[in-house]
């Protein structure tokens, strides 16, 4: 019997924009930045995850580096298999006799294609998946965070990803209005990048975007509990020659302005097509932030000075998503909305 249920295995994948993770036997195994590194010239995998970031924009004629998902959807086919097929032997540090088959449960963005859709759970199959299911990423963010999405109860979950913010209100185990925009963490690194280039005459990478957004990332010019100026390198354009200056958060805050507007822009937007009795609900419940955007500094206190609503950040919201869609594969056939 074991041997049979060895030859099934079930994971649950939150296949992001930025980072992939999986739930295997109740346990995050697979925690990888959604990258893959291949050789050119063979089409081989050359690493992935971790060790395929940090070859990110230093590679040589003969090796590329690929982020297989833009704005939450996949955008290179290949790649994507090649990144979940490798993402799935990280479970099993030591590779097994016999390679089982995947029962997965994916989480997807909420506007997602029918072409799209198709696009994941095809990648998905070609990796090994032998039974594929899908959940819309805000529908997994509140299972994750323990609401009862079951209840005829209205609650607004905005889960700011790498390539979308998707905005949904859930009641009765099902979305009632959303929004979706492909504005998010990869937006909010371009929006650096394009700030350093105009501010100080200097080119920076998506790398070092990214960890100025970790450590001085900011949604107001004033924090009550401001981080310290950070050091950044990178290229004189004026010169050529590399060099380094200090930013602020309140800059950083500045750099991020537009994008988080066109964010608080799409809530009102959800807000305005929301039920009235729903709407009542979400007075009272407030909105529930989740994804690695929710981690902004200040962004809770930006949202609700906006929308006048109690504004609350999910533990662990990096992984909201990812333990919520574990949950749901936990419990498949009480769940409708999984779509086979």
């Amino acid at each position: 019997m074991a041997l049979f249920n060895f030859l099934t295995q079930e994971i649950a994948m939150d296949l992001g924009t930025a980072n992939t993770l999986i739930i295997h036997n109740d346990k995050v195994v697979v925690d990888e930045p959604s990258i893959v590194a291949m050789n050119k010239l063979t089409g081989k995998v050359i690493a992935v995850g971790k060790r395929a970031m940090m070859m990110h924009e230093k590679t040589h004629e003969d090796l590329k580096t690929i982020r297989p998902l833009r704005d939450g959807v996949i955008a290179d086919f290949n790649a994507a298999e090649s990144m979940i097929r490798e993402m799935i032997k990280l479970i099993y540090p030591k590779r097994p006799l016999i390679t089982p088959s995947w029962k997965m449960v994916i989480c997807i963005p909420s506007a997602i294609t029918e072409v799209e859709k198709r696009a994941v759970r095809d990648s998905a199959e070609q990796a090994g998946g032998k039974e594929v299911y899908l959940i819309h990423e805000p529908m997994a963010a509140a299972i994750g965070i323990g609401i009862d999405v079951e209840e005829p109860v209205g609650n607004m979950i905005i889960d700011i990803g790498g390539g979308t913010t998707d905005i949904a209100i859930i009641a009765l185990a099902g979305i009632v209005c959303d929004q979706s925009i492909r504005v998010a963490g990869d937006e909010f690194t371009a929006d650096i990048i394009e700030y350093l280039r105009k501010a100080h005459n200097m080119l920076i990478g998506e790398r070092t975007s990214e960890a100025i957004k970790i450590n001085v990332g900011s949604a107001l010019t004033e924090l009550d509990n401001p981080p310290d100026d950070y050091r950044v390198s990178g290229r004189d354009l004026m010169t050529g020659i590399p060099k380094e200056i200090t930013v602020s958060y309140s800059e950083i805050a500045q750099a991020l302005d537009k994008s988080i507007a066109k964010i608080e822009e799409a809530i009102l937007k959800a807000l305005e097509t929301t039920p009235p009795e729903l709407a009542s609900d979400i007075y009272r419940t407030g909105l529930y932030l989740t994804g690695g955007g929710a981690l902004l500094r200040g962004l809770d206190k930006r949202l609700q000075n906006k929308t006048r609503l109690p504004v609350h950040v999910a533990d662990d919201p990096l992984r909201a998503v990812v333990r919520g869609t574990g949950i749901a594969l936990k419990n498949i056939h009480k769940y409708p909305f999984l779509m086979t």
